[in-house]
């Protein structure tokens, strides 16, 4: 910490924060979660507690003429037992709405996981500080995007100038559900994965509900995303059902009906995409679950393999293929009754060529380029002209 005679220091209230369902008050600070606490006491699996509470899409939003800037925060991070580090978490600098800077965060916590038997075990560390020096001496809007890979406690706010809350924006608010991809796995920033980069495309405000290996049709996700405000809502639904070996497709259907109809309960009208998903060449065809293949571990690679047998289709074993087939099949049979329900293809975002041209790297999660273009293509998709999440032509960037 640098002191100044001249620091304002802002505590971070609700006001500041978007993109949280809300917050919670520690002996740190505040600590962002991304679904409500009844949600949190019901999806009782470590899993789940991190995946929601790292601010994937969370962001401070501020106005000031400050020239520097200092966020004290805690971090936890995550590793892997036997694995390489992962990287760390970036928090990214917005200033009127463009990129202006980037910088990370020391100390903080570590959790280690060992995936060969699912134990967890946290070391303890300091709070840090960001800081970002230099921004133009003149008012204007500022964003601090959050790591969507690190459970963030936000601590003090302090800056050289006073900050007070951004007026609304007025665009629309899109709420998106997915896996980890839609978390943001393995993009090179927040507001780089490809939600992000797909609000900032479309002219809209978003919250992303991606939530890392927990996109499994619970009801008490459903829920969350029923009363959550919002103008448009996509639900990207199927790999983590597979990464799981969580239903068979006895079960599978009708936890989609479900789940669409609780959304449905709070948001009757409301433009509602289901998206299939992207191509993941271990999964086409063969059922989960997705397991470490510990046979690369030692080359500092973590990748995943398919273990389920393709025979087992026939009992009802699901793949991405099945899944697709299902949910299209689902979404038409609802349309009928549903104008503002919609599907997508999810290998229209990513496809096999897209596959041959950017491999997944650990056979399941995209780079930081496949978020780029998945990004590009969900705005053409969605929120072009004629796309199911289309703006009044008044609401377009």
């Amino acid at each position: 910490m640098h002191m100044n005679d001249n620091w304002t220091t802002t505590p971070v209230t609700a006001d500041l924060v978007r993109g949280a369902y809300e917050l919670e008050h520690t002996e740190h600070g505040v600590l962002t979660h991304r679904l409500p606490a009844r949600a949190r006491t019901q999806g009782s699996d470590a899993q789940l507690a991190m995946a929601e509470a790292q601010p994937s899409g969370v962001r401070l939003v501020f106005r000031t003429r400050a020239t520097v800037i200092e966020l004290d925060a805690l971090r936890t991070k995550m590793a892997y037992k036997g694995a390489p580090p992962r990287p760390d978490g970036v928090y990214d600098l917005l200033v009127d709405g463009r990129l202006a800077a980037q910088a990370g965060v020391t100390g903080g916590n570590v959790q280690t996981m060992d995936m060969t038997t699912g134990t967890r075990e946290t070391r303890p560390g300091p709070v840090g500080t960001v800081r970002f020096t230099g921004l133009p001496d003149r008012i204007k809007d500022v964003e601090i995007w959050l790591p969507y890979n690190e459970i963030t406690e936000l601590v003090t706010l302090r800056t050289d100038a006073p900050v007070e809350s951004a007026p609304d924006s007025g665009r629309k608010v899109w709420l998106h559900h997915g896996s980890s991809i839609s978390h943001g796995s393995d993009a090179a920033s927040p507001s780089t994965t490809w939600p992000a980069l797909a609000a900032s495309l479309g002219g809209v405000e978003l919250m992303n509900l991606g939530l890392a290996g927990s996109a499994l049709l619970d009801p008490f996700t459903a829920r969350a995303l029923r009363d959550t405000p919002a103008d448009l809502i996509s639900v990207k639904i199927g790999i983590n059902i597979v990464n799981a070996d969580l239903m068979r497709l006895r079960a599978f259907a009708p936890a989609v009906h479900g789940f669409l109809d609780t959304i449905r309960e709070g948001h009757p009208t409301a433009p509602l995409l289901v998206v299939s998903p992207i191509y993941c060449a271990i999964h086409e065809d063969t059922p989960g679950p997705s397991i470490p293949d510990f046979s690369n571990l030692s080359a500092g690679r973590l990748q995943f393999v398919a273990a389920g047998d393709p025979a087992e289709r026939v009992a009802g074993k699901l793949t991405l293929n099945v899944i697709r087939d299902e949910l299209a099949r689902v979404v038409k049979q609802r349309a009928a009754e549903d104008p503002h329900l919609y599907y997508l293809d999810g290998r229209d975002l990513y496809g096999e060529a897209d596959s041959a041209e950017l491999p997944l790297p650990d056979q399941l999660h995209p780079d930081a380029a496949t978020h780029r273009r998945m990004g590009d293509r969900f705005n053409a998709l969605a929120f072009g002209t004629d796309g199911p999440l289309a703006l009044p032509a008044g609401d377009r960037p």
